[in-house]
């Protein structure tokens, strides 16, 4: 349990639509900031004469330049407080403003709670201790938001908790974007004063901003504490990952002071070493393991300490471990892949399988269709990975010409390719119905969406399919037991899959 708070941050055009998201976000937040650059100018009188909440209102005028929705010169914000706070009536217990750092100095004599904020949507400026310095010399609570296009950014941004701590100051320290996630989510356990939230996906209003009920139930993000385990997914694109749903939820069901984060990573180098590595690592967040997805399952290998047998002979790893500081790599996708197939269709020895994909997914699929008795051909466009594959696993490989090739001449299609995926491949599908036929099954490891391209063209073709969901929660469960040691609640991973995705 920590002592931080969530802001929930509201934006509409019109006062009765800003009105109405104040009182849905009562039951979420400690804190509703009000985006007055939002609104309509002709609706500021309005709002404030219907303004009303048991909570706390954060006050936010936000010209575009930094930010915000509204052209604004410095004299236009500064009527803006003038009128409205300076020479209103509004109960200073009940209000709070968020004035941007160049008008420090002009509303020090607004006697409010306020927040003196500084965002760069560039990248991490170099002079970030300056800010720092500069933006503490007031009493106020400080807010510095900065973009993150990588990992490891928000590095220098985390280290000023310790340093507000130090100093005892309140400070709100925001990475911004997907790869800054993680400091929305874990900020309030390392002692940041408050942490933003949207009032549900897509009203957003900042890059990488979850939403108020996920950072409540789904990260559970005011129970965690410094001593918190955390593990995350490892991928380039965390952004559709499941992942978190399902292992917070199993991390819930068994009441474990343990929390699963998106860690979006380009890098993966320079994230074990800045940030996992007991020697070089630079924060302390208590990292206990790792999913690791597209592109990093085969690179993460030489980072790790001991590998086990099942992901050595595959090449590839999709868990990670941590036991005092060494890093153990395991591949549950493989289990994870067949448990499903199995299921549905039964022996699988002599069984034709054409497999979509080189990739490390697609490594894991072969070795455990070799270890069931499958004869497999793998099919790419780039036909040099296809050797490579074929010839490490001892099986065949062909050219896939797209919507040229047919399967007639196989029982199972599996695609371990990432066409269709919510994204850049998002709508497209490596196989049409026409190329189905004769198949008896499709497997498509693909899981967001739900239904996939493909397996809406093996409806068409009336060919019975498998989704990605299955082989995700079989795999998941498979990683949460290497981690805790614990059960997997199986129902409560699927169920909480299945919320999200719907």
């Amino acid at each position: 349990m920590n002592n931080g708070k969530i802001c929930v941050s509201v934006c509409a055009a019109t006062a009765d639509e800003l009105i109405e998201q104040i009182n849905c976000a009562e039951g979420l937040a400690d804190v509703i900031e009000i985006r007055f650059d939002c609104l309509d100018e002709k609706q500021f009188l309005k709002t404030f004469e219907l303004l009303s909440s048991n909570k706390v209102i954060l006050l936010t005028f936000r010209p575009k330049e930094q930010g915000g929705k509204i052209e604004v010169d410095r004299d236009g914000r500064m009527d803006f407080w003038n009128t409205f706070v300076a020479n209103g009536s509004l109960d200073k217990r009940q209000f709070w403003i968020d004035c941007e750092f160049d008008l420090k100095s002009e509303i020090s004599n607004i006697n409010f709670q306020k927040i003196i904020s500084f965002h760069d949507f560039s990248g991490v400026p170099d002079d970030l201790e300056e800010i720092y310095k500069n933006l503490s010399e007031t009493s106020d609570i400080i807010k510095i938001a900065v973009q993150a296009d990588d990992i490891t950014d928000p590095i220098p941004i985390w280290k000023l908790i310790g340093k507000a701590k130090s100093e005892n100051k309140e400070i709100i320290p925001i990475a911004m974007g997907e790869s800054g996630k993680w400091t929305r989510i874990l900020g309030l356990a390392h002692g940041a004063f408050m942490t933003y939230a949207s009032l549900d996906s897509g009203h957003e209003t900042a890059p990488g901003q979850v939403s108020a009920i996920d950072l409540i139930e789904v990260y559970r993000a005011k129970d965690l504490d410094e001593t918190t385990e955390v593990y995350g997914i490892l991928g380039s694109n965390t952004s559709v990952s499941m992942s978190p749903y399902i292992h917070n939820a199993a991390f819930k069901f068994h009441g474990l002071n343990s929390v699963f984060v998106p860690l979006q990573v380009h890098n993966l180098d320079e994230f074990m070493r800045r940030m996992v590595k007991a020697e070089t690592r630079e924060v302390e967040i208590n990292f206990k393991g790792f999913s690791v997805t597209l592109p990093h399952k085969q690179t993460i290998i030489k980072h790790l300490d001991f590998i086990d047998e099942t992901a050595k002979k595959i090449g590839a790893v999709n868990t990670v471990k941590i036991v005092d500081g060494k890093l153990h790599g395991y591949n549950t996708d493989a289990q994870g892949f067949i448990e499903p197939l199995l299921n549905l269709y039964g022996d699988l020895t002599g069984t034709k399988v054409a497999l979509l994909g080189a990739g490390g997914a697609a490594r894991a699929c072969v070795h455990a269709l070799k270890n069931a008795g499958a004869d497999v051909t793998i099919f790419t466009r780039d036909l040099a990975k296809s050797k490579s594959l074929a010839e490490d696993f001892g099986v065949s490989f062909a050219d896939f010409k797209f919507q040229i090739s047919n399967f007639k001449d196989f029982d199972i299609l599996v695609n371990a390719t990432p066409l269709g995926m919510k994204g850049k491949a998002e709508g497209e599908t490596p196989v049409f119905a026409e190329q189905l036929k004769g198949l008896q099954l499709v497997y498509d490891l693909v899981y967001i969406p739900f239904q996939t391209p493909l397996m809406t063209e093996a409806d068409t073709a009336e060919i019975p399919k498998i989704g990605g969901l299955a082989m995700l929660i079989a795999q998941g469960a498979e990683q949460f037991k290497i981690w805790t040691g614990l059960d997997p609640p199986l129902k409560e991973m699927s169920r909480a899959a299945l919320k999200r995705l719907s």
